[in-house]
Formats: C-alpha cells, structure tokens, sequence
C-alpha cells in the first residue's frame, strides 16, 4: 500500500512539475519595462527564473531536472541554445525562443 502511495506522489510531483516547467505563454512575465530590464545578464537570469528555476532549482542545481551550475564546462552557448529551443529528454521545445533563448545560453554558458 505505502509503494502504491509513493508511485502516485510521485507521479503527480511529475506531472504538475512539468506543467509548472514551461510556465504559460500569459504569464504576466513580459518585458515590463518596454526595454532590456537592466544588463543582458539581469534578463538572462530572469527569464530562467521565469521559465526554467522551477525544474532545475533557482540555484541551477536544486531541482529534479539536470543540474546547470557548470554547464558551460560541458556545451558552448550555440549547443545549450540549441538544447533550449529543441528540448532534451522530458524539456520540452520552446519555453525559450530567439533573443530570449540565446540570452539564457550566453549566461549559462559562463558557468563553468
């Protein structure tokens, strides 16, 4: 009874995880300040905060989905571009497109 439980605790944390992953397309989470928001980098870490901390940990590190503290030891920014935009594994394609992906992997490409 109690591994029947956990399967479906887990299965659940699964689920709801990767829906929350993504986030929505309306999130509120724009460019609210009509500009850049401040340094290339500064944009870079909110937009992984808004779409990519809630499966890989605010800290790069925290969550169920790969660790990305030293990412950049392991891809160059055009691999970890091309791993925002076309998914790997269970991330799925297009949380982040265009500017908004190549600024993330530009910032995560630093971490090494």
């Amino acid at each position: 009874m109690k591994k029947r439980l956990l399967s479906i605790a887990v299965g659940l944390f699964l689920l709801f995880g990767l829906a929350a992953c993504g986030g929505s397309k309306d999130n509120g989470g724009g460019n609210e300040s009509g500009g850049d928001g401040g340094t290339a980098t500064a944009s870079a870490e909110k937009l992984f905060e808004q779409k990519c901390s809630s499966c890989h940990g605010g800290d790069l590190k925290s969550g169920y989905a790969p660790d990305l503290d030293k990412i950049g030891s392991k891809y160059s920014k055009e691999e970890i571009e091309k791993i925002i935009e076309e998914g790997r594994g269970q991330m799925p394609k297009g949380l982040l497109q265009g500017d908004d992906a190549s600024k993330v992997a530009e910032w995560l490409a630093q971490k090494k």
